[in-house]
């Protein structure tokens, strides 16, 4: 079976096409991303501009597109962060639906941290015990926690390293007030955050996933991705706590030169850096492994779960006939 998924992120439309069946590893096939940063395209009313949501449908429209080129039998097309907070969203959505036939259904915070959890459990199996995991995008950082393929705890909170670049950053690189002051600011939003997780166990295994945290991983001595995604990954708190030092003193475009960086990320690396180094310290972890596996592999997981037809997954986003 050729699976598509649509992810409309807070950075990206990203659409990736596996080869796969029920009970088998998910082969990636394809990959195609385009930068839209809609997390940052949010204005005062709190509303998504007009300009990124014409980007957006265009976007959606190439994707489409492509994946009926490359053979996709299904495409489950889902919306995070941005297009969640967005208070004129539903006008967005129905508008991308109307112009590409493609339906989004907007995943909550929530849904987000658990489908990830999924990913991450089937990764590394059960003898990893009680997981922890972590997960900072560009609008939001999702914890959760749990011994089953269903977290016990599943946490969502609008600290993704794009919003906190709009909103606590105007100077480029950061001044060093701007970083003190949005340290303190990140703690007292994960003041409870240590409750939360306590009341839910201890984890056997911390696991650490996303763009932000592969950056931050590597950039702090873990293997490159071309020595491929079984190569065993770590980022560790003082090796972080080093590297914020170095680049929160790097413009955007200084940043972009280092290997590993995204130019499109490089601008809210460093932010993405502090929401990881305050996560880890509300929480006491002096190490992370890095997961290749996310939310798009844990969409995957769950549809591959249900695909002998007994249960319809949330995210199965069907296009409409023209």
């Amino acid at each position: 079976m050729r699976l598509g998924v649509l992810d409309v992120g807070s950075n990206t439309v990203h659409l990736l096409v596996v080869d796969a069946h029920r009970g088998a590893h998910p082969t990636p096939m394809h990959s195609e991303k385009t930068v839209l940063r809609l997390v940052e395209r949010i204005d005062a009313s709190g509303e998504l501009d007009k300009k990124a949501a014409d980007e957006l449908v265009l976007a959606v429209a190439d994707a489409r597109d492509a994946a009926g080129r490359l053979g996709c039998e299904e495409v489950m097309s889902f919306a995070t962060s941005a297009i969640r907070d967005a208070v004129n969203a539903a006008e967005v959505l129905q508008r991308v639906a109307d112009e590409t036939g493609i339906e989004l259904r907007v995943v909550s915070g929530e849904q987000e941290a658990a489908l990830t959890f999924l990913a991450v459990r089937r990764w590394f199996g059960w003898s990893a015990g009680r997981l922890l995991v972590l997960d900072v995008g560009g609008g939001s950082l999702e914890i959760a926690m749990g011994v089953d393929e269903e977290p016990e705890l599943a946490v969502s909170l609008p600290l993704g390293a794009g919003r906190i670049t709009r909103t606590r950053f105007a100077n480029d690189p950061p001044t060093r007030s701007e970083v003190i002051s949005t340290m303190a600011w990140l703690d007292d939003r994960l003041a409870d955050l240590a409750d939360q997780v306590g009341s839910a166990g201890v984890p056997d295994r911390v696991v650490a996933t996303s763009k932000t945290f592969r950056t931050l991983a590597r950039l702090t001595g873990a293997a490159p991705s071309s020595a491929g995604p079984r190569v065993s990954r770590v980022l560790t708190h003082a090796g972080l706590r080093q590297l914020i030092a170095f680049i929160s003193r790097m413009s955007s475009d200084d940043l972009a030169q280092l290997e590993g960086v995204s130019p499109s990320r490089a601008h809210q690396l460093v932010a993405g850096a502090l929401v990881a180094e305050s996560t880890m310290r509300a929480l006491s972890l002096e190490s992370l492994e890095i997961c290749p596996w996310a939310l798009r592999e844990g969409v995957i997981l769950q549809r591959l779960d249900h695909s002998d037809g007994t249960q319809q997954t949330l995210l199965t986003g069907r296009r409409r006939d023209a």
